[in-house]
């Protein structure tokens, strides 16, 4: 099954993720270096990077309704991952780990993998299959290169969105299969690379409706743990990332499709209970087994026709902000990882990259290109937000 992946681009030519204009990098007192050990958010708040937050501050100027703009505001407060989705990404990242204060985490996302989501058009990126040269030596070098200059800044490194899931149940589509070997082989690098003091990483795993199936609870969790063990069983690895840029409830009864005909098949009809069968099953496999769960955009239910339908999802709202109190000893927090506001892919169907799921009836239109900014679509999850700003 398919989810939403974040592809932050605003330059459709390049898929590069352009800057807003007026950036603002601030940067802070030197930090002691930093040795991060357990759950780095008990003690540490989720970074609010500018890049997300001058985004909302434009948007927020935008709004007409003086109560509704003051709302969108304080969304530019709310901590969220950066996305590092392009080489030329990385060129702004040292200015925001300088600025992250000494007492906070800023989570980063690792995600440009050649044929980088290989089941889908929208998020599709800059390096094609066989380019894992270029990935190792030009992206994920490069990425260590800047963390080692910013010692003591404490990141969380989110790693490879879509891929190892892709490979469990996608096997079947010729782009996964060309891009199995780049996918393990790459995320083992990045994995080993990124095996520093200051980071801790969590692998992506998809959500309930993806590796919650009953037949793919195994098979996900054995292919996390083969990547991880090839990498050499890095010690900074906590764990998996769950929802990322996607819309399941964390805690439903019924789930919103438990009751569909095939809800028999699937016991993680939440989050919760995902997160509590494949932290077991990883367990078993051998790979460590705490959660991080995206919240970012799951505030409304019973939105979509089907499980799987991944894009612009019509009525959604900003969900649970992020917080180290989850009521659940196996997720370390809930997080927001994909920056609501920017477009899951277009509906235009004429466009080179046009999935069909961002045409499905369920998908809010018009939507411009993935990564693209879509002030209408902020302003629904400001309105739709559970709690309210």
């Amino acid at each position: 099954m398919k989810f939403s992946a974040l592809l932050a681009a605003v330059t459709l030519a390049t898929g590069a993720y352009a800057l807003p204009a007026n950036e603002t990098v601030e940067k802070r007192a030197t930090c002691s270096p930093v040795t991060l050990s357990g759950n780095p958010f008990t003690s540490r708040k989720l970074f609010a990077n500018s890049h997300y937050g001058d985004y909302v501050k434009t948007a927020a100027a935008a709004i007409t309704d003086s109560t509704l703009s003051s709302q969108a505001l304080k969304v530019a407060d709310v901590g969220s991952f950066l996305w590092l989705d392009t080489i030329s990404a990385l060129d702004t990242l040292d200015g925001h780990l300088k600025s992250v204060p000494c007492d906070q985490v800023i989570g980063i996302v690792v995600y440009d993998l050649p044929g980088r989501d290989c089941a889908a058009k929208a998020s599709n990126g800059e390096l094609a299959v066989g380019q894992l040269s270029t990935y190792k030596s030009s992206y994920i070098d490069a990425l260590v290169k800047i963390i080692k200059a910013n010692t003591g800044t404490a990141i969380v490194a989110l790693v490879e969105p879509d891929s190892l899931p892709n490979l469990v149940t996608n096997a079947d589509l010729s782009t996964c299969k060309a891009s199995k070997t780049g996918y393990e082989d790459g995320v083992a690098y990045a994995l080993k690379s990124l095996n520093l003091p200051n980071v801790v990483q969590y692998v992506d795993a998809g959500h309930g409706g993806w590796l919650g199936w009953n037949d793919n609870l195994k098979p996900g969790a054995e292919e996390l743990a083969k990547v991880y063990k090839a990498a050499g069983s890095p010690k900074n690895v906590r764990g998996f990332a769950t929802n990322v840029a996607g819309w399941n409830a964390w805690s439903k009864t019924p789930g919103e499709f438990e009751n569909a005909p095939d809800g028999q098949w699937n016991k993680a009809q939440d989050e919760k209970r995902y997160v509590s069968l494949f932290s077991a099953a990883l367990k078993t496999a051998g790979f460590p087994n705490y959660a991080i769960v995206d919240t970012g955009r799951n505030a409304v239910q019973g939105l979509r026709d089907e499980w799987g339908d991944w894009c612009n999802v019509n009525g959604a709202g900003f969900g649970v902000r992020p917080t180290s109190s989850t009521g659940d000893s196996q997720t370390d927090a809930f997080v927001w990882v994909k920056p609501g506001g920017e477009s899951d892919g277009t509906s235009d169907s004429t466009a080179n990259r046009y999935d069909s799921f961002c045409g499905k009836a369920d998908a809010y239109k018009p939507a411009p290109e993935a990564g693209t900014w879509n002030q209408a679509y902020f302003e629904m999850l400001l309105k739709n937000a559970i709690p309210q700003f």
